[in-house]
C-alpha cells in the first residue's frame, strides 16, 4: 500500500492504516499460515508456492507460550486494547437498540394518540 502525500499524517501515538491491518492480521493469523486469496503484508501478491518438505508453519515458536516477561506484558496490552474496543463496540450497539426502541414507543403512541378514522380532521374549503 502506498501513501499518498495528500493523506493526512494520524495523530501521534495512534498507528497508521497499514499498521492496524498488520497488527489485526497477526491478531486473527497469529501462526502466519498462509491463506489462500491473502497474501500477508508487504508481499507480492503473488505467493510463491510451499516446498515439499517445509515445515508446517512458518515459526515454530508461536506453537509453544512465550517466557519472556515482556513478550506476555505487550500481548497482554494488545489484548485488553481489543477487550476495550469491544466493550466501546457493544456499548454503542446497546445504545442503538435503546434509541430504536425509544422510536418505536414513540411512534406507537403518535399513532395512538391520532384520530381514528378521519375523526376530527377538518377538510379543506373547496373553491
Amino acid at each position: 500500500m502506498t501513501a499518498n502525500p495528500h493523506d493526512p499524517a494520524p495523530p501521534p501515538g495512534l498507528p497508521t492504516p497499514q499498521q492496524a491491518f498488520e497488527f489485526m492480521q497477526r491478531m486473527w493469523n497469529p501462526l502466519g499460515v498462509p491463506i489462500p486469496g491473502f497474501a500477508p503484508p508487504g508481499t507480492p501478491t503473488a505467493a510463491p508456492a510451499p516446498v515439499a518438505g517445509a515445515m508446517p508453519f512458518p515459526n515454530p515458536a508461536m506453537m509453544f507460550a512465550t517466557l519472556d516477561p515482556a513478550e506476555v506484558e505487550r500481548k497482554l496490552g494488545e489484548l485488553r486494547v481489543i477487550e476495550n474496543w469491544l466493550a466501546m463496540s457493544l456499548s454503542m450497539l446497546q445504545m442503538s437498540i435503546k434509541t430504536m426502541e425509544l422510536q418505536k414507543a414513540s411512534l406507537e403512541a403518535l399513532r395512538g394518540a391520532a384520530p381514528k378514522g378521519g375523526e376530527g380532521r377538518r377538510q379543506a374549503p373547496s373553491r
